[in-house]
């Protein structure tokens, strides 16, 4: 298995939600909205198995200070392959000099993921959501 990576939105719709569904995140079931977030995006960095979307990372940020990791998944066919840490990683490099690079895991159990890379909890942080739409899990 060779992956390729790069910055380059050569994604479909299709593609990106079946990505999105393999991993239960609710965003699939919107493909249209979902597929125009990451095209109007500043970074989507993706992983490729040939022609199949093995997973992917998007980051939005301010252009100087802050960059902010808001997507990070892998399907499940493709997990343990180092696919996650390659992606973290880019996008490190890509914003590594930026003050901040901000995230927030879905669950917290993610977080010993992420404090591999250098990443700490927020001593008073909070995370905060506003959530517009019906099917709230």
């Amino acid at each position: 298995m060779s992956i390729t990576y790069t910055e380059q939105k050569i994604f479909t719709m299709e593609q990106v939600r079946e990505l999105f569904l393999s991993v239960g995140w609710v965003s699939g079931k919107y493909p249209t909205r979902l597929y125009k977030a990451l095209m109007n995006s500043e970074t989507v960095i993706t992983a490729w198995d040939n022609d199949r979307l093995a997973g992917l990372a998007r980051v939005i940020d301010d252009g100087e200070m802050v960059a902010y990791m808001h997507y990070l998944l892998v399907h499940p066919d493709y997990r343990h392959r180092g696919i996650a840490n390659h992606l973290v990683e880019a996008i490190k490099e890509k914003y590594k000099n930026y003050l901040y690079i901000n995230l927030m895991p879905e669950e917290s159990k993610n977080a010993a993921f992420y404090k591999r890379f250098g990443f700490d909890v927020m001593p008073d942080g909070v995370a905060m959501q506003l959530c517009n739409f019906a099917d709230k899990r």
